[in-house]
């Protein structure tokens, strides 16, 4: 069962280095490159996911990128509502994946507790928590 979360009002955005990559997904931002970074420093768990149960969604691949992406590094799954797991980094992975016939990919699943700290706005810290308890409501009133 899954919780529903509360605003932390000493929730500080995680910072942006000139360096780091991000993941916007509408008004949340992640910062990629620090929450890889916390995955390599606390053993987060690496299992293997479906391909085909990721959609392209909107994306736009990139060929020339395509073409030198590394598969059997893990892509990272965060659960933006309960229990529905988005690809916030390795869409080129998972496009190449499916282009090659490649069923499985070894990925890292991050639930809100984990991910929300690379969250880059306080507003889309607060949008987050609104969206997910609402998700959370939709599920318990069916």
């Amino acid at each position: 069962m899954k919780k529903k979360l509360k605003i932390n009002k000493h929730f500080t955005p995680c910072r942006i280095d000139d360096e780091d990559e991000m993941y916007p997904n509408g008004i949340f931002v992640f910062n990629i490159t620090k929450m890889a970074e916390y995955i390599r420093n606390n053993s987060i768990t690496c299992e293997d996911v479906l391909v085909k149960d990721f959609s392209r969604g909107s994306s736009k691949f990139k060929e020339s990128h395509l073409a030198i992406v590394d598969v059997t590094k893990p892509v990272i799954l965060a659960e933006i509502s309960p229990g529905r797991y988005n690809v916030i980094d390795g869409n080129h992975r998972m496009e190449q994946a499916r282009r090659l016939g490649i069923e499985k990919l070894p990925a890292y699943k991050i639930i809100p507790e984990q991910h929300l700290q690379f969250l880059t706005t306080e507003q889309g810290y607060l949008a987050y928590i609104e969206y997910w308890n609402s998700k959370l409501k939709e599920i318990n009133h069916h």
